[in-house]
């Protein structure tokens, strides 16, 4: 399948992907925004080199490696896709503070409509911005969003060269272990 062409790619800027998401979701991933080649195509990480697909399933969270136009196929699985800020940019660097602020508060609302377990933001950035936190560290956060549990991933983007695809796996296999158990608390002893 051929990406977006450049034009394709320019259009992009601005719009939207629709959510992935129903109530009752063990775990509800929030991006940071779209990126182009996301928005061009209209579904969730789709830039060749995103990791965030691979890492799903390496991490067993799912039974195969979805591409990104089956991101819908994620409800199946009671997983389920958001962006903290809904427009597309060429980097999320050209987000405004206040831009992840007001997602925070629709990020909310979402959250207290359709009850997910976790929430999971895919990057410290992101989360730590919309929520004012300093010195974030992946993992569980102390703070919820009602009674949903927070947890923080790397960003999966291809440019976050930090992360190999075993370290993603591991990081996202944290995330589903805590998720799966019957004892929702994850926190250490202590």
């Amino acid at each position: 399948m051929a990406g977006p062409t450049k034009a394709e790619l320019q259009a992009a800027i601005g719009k939207t992907i629709p959510d992935v998401i129903a109530p009752g979701l063990t775990v509800l991933f929030v991006g940071i925004n779209p990126g182009l080649y996301s928005a061009a195509a209209g579904h969730h990480f789709a830039g060749p080199s995103n990791r965030f697909w691979p890492a799903l399933h390496e991490s067993g969270f799912t039974p195969r490696r979805l591409r990104p136009e089956e991101d819908r196929e994620l409800l199946r699985w009671g997983l389920g896709i958001v962006n903290l800020v809904q427009r597309a940019t060429v980097s999320a660097a050209e987000l405004r503070p206040e831009e992840f602020r007001e997602g925070r508060l629709v990020l909310e609302e979402k959250v207290e409509r359709c009850r997910p377990r976790w929430v999971a933001f895919v990057g410290i950035g992101a989360y730590s911005t919309a929520f004012r936190r300093k010195d974030v560290r992946l993992g569980l956060q102390e703070e919820t969003i009602g009674v949903t549990h927070i947890w923080v991933l790397p960003n999966t983007s291809g440019l976050n060269a930090h992360f190999t695809p075993a370290r993603f796996a591991e990081v996202f296999g944290a995330l589903r272990a805590a998720a799966c158990a019957p004892a929702i608390d994850a926190r250490p002893p202590g």
